[in-house]
C-alpha cells in the first residue's frame, strides 16, 4: 500500500522584491501560494499612492507535500525553504489562518472594557475557532487590546483581532 502524503504549508525565503514574481511562476506551476499583502500609503516627492506590498517581505507560503520540493526551489527568485537542520519545517495551518484574518481584518478590535479580566503582557491560548491551539501576547494598540501571534517560522509577530470568548488565561497554566 503506497504511503499517502499530505500537503503541508512551508515558508520560502525568495530575493528581495521578488515576492510576487515568484509567486506568478509558482502558481503557473499550479503549486498553491500564499502572499499575504497589505495596503500602505507611500509618498514620493511628488505624489502619494497606494501600493500592495509583502506583510513578510523576502517570503511567500506554498503549500505541497514536498514532491514539487525541487520545482520550487529551481524557480526564479527561489532562494531556500525555511526550515531546521537542513530539513524545510512545516507552518502548523492554524498560524496561516492567523495571518490571513490579520491581513483581511481591517480594525475589529476589541474595546478595553470588553476584555477586563485579561491585561496587558498576559499569555493567552486561543481555545476555540480556527485558530485554536495558538499561543500568544495580548498588548494594547490605540486603547484597544488585541492578540499577537508568533509565526515562528519566519521569526516575526502579527497581531490579530479575535474575541474574548475565544481565548484564555495562560496565567496559572505556565
Amino acid at each position: 500500500m503506497a504511503e499517502k502524503t499530505i500537503a503541508r504549508w512551508y515558508a520560502v525565503y525568495v530575493k528581495s522584491r521578488y515576492e510576487k514574481k515568484t509567486c506568478k511562476l509558482l502558481e503557473d506551476r499550479h503549486i498553491e501560494v500564499y502572499l499575504p499583502l497589505l495596503n500602505r500609503l507611500k509618498q514620493w516627492s511628488d505624489r502619494k499612492k497606494m501600493v500592495e506590498e509583502p506583510l513578510f517581505k523576502s517570503y511567500i507560503f506554498v503549500r505541497t507535500d514536498l514532491k514539487n520540493y525541487y520545482d520550487i526551489l529551481n524557480t526564479p527568485g527561489v532562494v531556500r525553504f525555511v526550515g531546521f537542520e537542513g530539513r524545510p519545517a512545516p507552518v502548523p495551518d492554524n498560524q496561516i489562518m492567523a495571518v490571513r484574518q490579520f491581513v483581511g481584518d481591517n480594525d475589529g478590535a476589541l474595546e478595553l472594557d470588553e476584555i477586563q479580566s485579561l491585561h496587558e503582557g498576559q499569555l493567552v491560548e486561543i481555545v476555540y475557532g480556527e485558530m485554536k491551539g495558538l499561543v500568544g501576547r495580548l498588548v494594547s494598540f490605540n486603547g484597544k487590546q488585541r492578540l499577537i501571534v508568533d509565526i515562528e517560522s519566519v521569526g516575526r509577530s502579527i497581531p490579530i483581532n479575535i474575541s474574548r470568548s475565544q481565548v484564555r488565561s495562560l496565567q496559572n497554566g505556565l
